[in-house]
């Protein structure tokens, strides 16, 4: 990496780290810095920033400014959206019982959460699936689609999942019970499963260019679809269609906290979507800021370290719907509840993770005391 490195002249005034490391600055392409500043009429650093990041001048502007208007994209685009589409209006229209299986992260969590606000827009209430991290594993199994059917689901959403599981999808099939999959994780053959329809980006024959998208940003364009076909059939449930722009905080969040790179429309998403969780609309989110002890999350910092954690808790330790319940539900008593269960289990989570690295340092210091010049592994991530 250093043979892409320079040491620089002092920048900003500051040549040297507190420790007294020289700072190197990536080589960026001067020209194009200079035009990013002249076009935005700009600082330097802001020039030399937006070059470091690929962004060339007729982006800048939106890179700067992302708006929905302008970066989201056209649903048609997403290989089988239409399909589902179709098959999830038509089963609101007609009453099907329809059943939502996520995945047990944030991202899972604000994906139902998403589905399930535009269902009850139509006076439809679905059941929620979430698996248990330690028994089940990540992603639907056979049994948990059996477990739906005998619940009575005729038709189940996954979300943030379900692309890879060919053989509970299989399953599925057997059994009569229909699946719509909405995922976002890569996918490594074309083997569609025997499924009415699956929408990835990320899918090897989906031509929409958006394999960055969260599955929070999948299923938010999912709802615009879904929109845009009950216009065209001249439908909508009696308070009118829903307005999926309520839901920016819940895209945000799942966007963020999927670590999702922050380009195209995720920009779009995030900016929007920092200022509906500000205005805290959400209940459930409104009950776990202030448990968290925060008046306005508004940063990234709230998103991703306040309430992400928190939101995460339940699924590594505790009981895994109890996110994504919060995030759905309109009740505030329900919404208090649930938020003080997270923060109690994230605290949990915060005292067990600290006994596992306290055992590891003793662990090694042991090992070091025994063999003084023993090599040590050290992995993160």
């Amino acid at each position: 990496m250093a043979d892409n490195l320079n040491i620089s002249a002092a920048y900003l005034g500051v040549s040297n780290s507190l420790s007294g490391k020289v700072w190197r600055q990536r080589p960026t392409d001067d020209a194009l810095a200079a035009e990013h500043a002249r076009r935005l009429n700009s600082s330097d650093l802001v020039g030399r920033l937006l070059a470091a990041r690929g962004v060339l001048p007729d982006e800048a502007q939106l890179f700067l400014n992302p708006t929905l208007k302008d970066l989201f994209p056209d649903p048609s685009t997403f290989a089988d959206m239409d399909k589902a589409t179709e098959v999830i209006l038509d089963a609101i229209v007609s009453g099907k019982k329809v059943a939502v299986f996520a995945d047990y992260d944030v991202d899972g969590g604000t994906s139902s959460a998403i589905l399930a606000r535009y269902f009850r827009a139509w006076g439809r209430e679905l059941i929620l699936y979430v698996p248990d991290r330690l028994t089940e594993g990540f992603g639907p199994t056979p049994g948990a689609f059996r477990a739906l059917k005998e619940m009575g689901a005729d038709l189940v959403v996954t979300v943030d999942c379900g692309a890879a599981a060919i053989a509970a999808l299989q399953t599925a099939n057997k059994i009569g019970l229909d699946v719509v999959v909405m995922d976002h994780h890569l996918m490594h053959d074309d083997n569609t499963p025997p499924i009415l329809a699956l929408v990835n980006p990320n899918r090897p024959d989906d031509k929409s260019g958006h394999g960055f998208l969260a599955a929070a940003g999948v299923v938010f364009v999912l709802a615009a679809s879904l929109n845009r076909l009950a216009r065209k059939r001249g439908i909508a449930p009696e308070g009118g269609l829903p307005d999926p722009m309520k839901w920016l905080d819940l895209a945000a969040l799942g966007t963020l906290c999927d670590m999702a790179p922050l380009k195209g429309v995720n920009r779009a998403f995030v900016t929007r979507g920092l200022a509906c969780l500000e205005r805290l609309e959400n209940a459930g989110l409104k009950a776990l800021a202030e448990v968290a002890g925060i008046e306005a999350p508004k940063s990234v910092y709230h998103a991703t370290f306040v309430l992400g954690p928190r939101l995460n808790a339940g699924g590594r330790i505790g009981d895994p719907w109890t996110a994504a319940k919060l995030l759905a539900t309109d009740d505030r008593a329900e919404a208090i509840q649930l938020a003080e269960k997270l923060n109690f289990q994230n605290q949990e989570r915060k005292e067990v993770e600290a006994g596992i690295q306290k055992a590891a340092i003793e662990q090694v210091e042991a090992r070091l005391k025994e063999k003084p010049d023993a090599g040590i592994l050290v992995a993160g991530g």
